[in-house]
């Protein structure tokens, strides 16, 4: 721990020791999760804890001790409840560093589907959710687990069912990641349906399997290839184009004139994980030199402190692209 050290002392009240042995997890586990992260030390007695490290983080420590504690009055803790309490907290504290150029200001949208309450973890997320609202095409570019594709469909499924739109479309290009799946059974639905697994787990997580099922079979809720969306104008439509890294510049330039009257598009993407032919470039990354300055049309990116999922899968794409720097 570095020389200069600071201390805040936190009393949680009630005084409760269910609630309390809930907080610290099973042999503190928590807490020691929590000290690793932040490069502090926790010290307790009774409802009253002491954190101490370098003033920011015994800072950020006391806070996510009092996030989770208020937890405990309804959920169990464990491990990955902790790990998105520190998350948050982390995303939070990078916004308020981060000039108005990069993150724009504005209220908190929160979304109710059917299952759950979506609401943005962090200022990135926030942002995101904000433009998507209000711009018809959005472009969400990140490294996997920031929750790209998760709130675009979010928000998809929000503008149908307060009916701003009448279907909603997901499209994915059918470009396999450095294999050969060769010839795959089945029909139309059950060929693409590999390629568009992120997206029915979203809908399933926020609407219900039976209800997903009942709007693909009135046409509600559509699935196809990006290869098929030539030729067609889509109106009061929420689209979403997944994976865009692996289109190609001319099917970009396809898919974002197929957007008709009242329809939305989002476009979600990681250019650092582009599986097209060596030598072809990305339509993703040729729409962003395209678009920068259209209006209408506005670009979140996304950051590897942005991640949402385990602890390791932040770590992995940091030094991925740490490596790519040095390379």
């Amino acid at each position: 721990m570095n020389a200069v050290q600071f201390s805040r002392d936190i009393v949680l009240e009630p005084a409760d020791n269910d609630r309390l042995a809930n907080l610290c997890g099973q042999f503190d586990e928590h807490l020691r999760q929590i000290e690793r992260r932040l490069d502090v030390e926790i010290a307790s007695r009774g409802n009253t804890f002491r954190v101490t490290g370098r003033p920011g983080a015994a800072e950020v420590g006391g806070d996510v001790l009092l996030s989770l504690f208020e937890m405990t009055n309804e959920e169990r803790l464990d491990p990955e409840r902790v790990h998105m309490t520190l998350q948050e907290s982390f995303m939070d504290d990078a916004a308020a560093s981060v000039n108005d150029e990069t993150l724009d200001g504005g209220e908190v949208v929160t979304i109710q589907t059917r299952r759950k309450l979506i609401r943005p973890r962090g200022a990135n997320q926030g942002s995101y959710m904000r433009r998507v609202r209000d711009h018809d095409l959005a472009f969400g570019i990140g490294p996997a687990g920031t929750g790209k594709t998760y709130l675009a469909v979010a928000s998809a499924v929000d503008a149908l069912e307060n009916e701003q739109v009448r279907r909603i479309v997901l499209v994915r290009p059918a470009v396999e990641a450095g294999e050969r799946l060769g010839f795959l059974p089945g029909d139309l639905s059950q060929k693409v349906d590999p390629y568009l697994r992120p997206m029915y787990d979203a809908l399933y997580d926020m609407i219900g399997a039976e209800r997903v099922t009942q709007l693909i079979e009135r046409n509600v809720i559509e699935i196809a290839p990006l290869a098929f969306m030539r030729g067609r104008s889509l109106n009061e439509s929420f689209i979403i184009l997944d994976e865009a890294q692996n289109t190609s510049i001319e099917q970009m330039k396809m898919f974002l004139t197929r957007i008709g009257f009242g329809s939305s598009a989002v476009v979600t993407g990681d250019i650092t994980q582009i599986d097209l032919p060596s030598g072809q470039t990305s339509g993703l990354n040729n729409a962003i030199a395209v678009l920068g300055d259209v209006k209408g049309v506005s670009f979140t990116y996304f950051k590897p402190k942005d991640v949402v999922r385990h602890e390791l899968v932040q770590r992995i794409v940091e030094a991925y692209e740490k490596n790519d720097r040095s390379s």
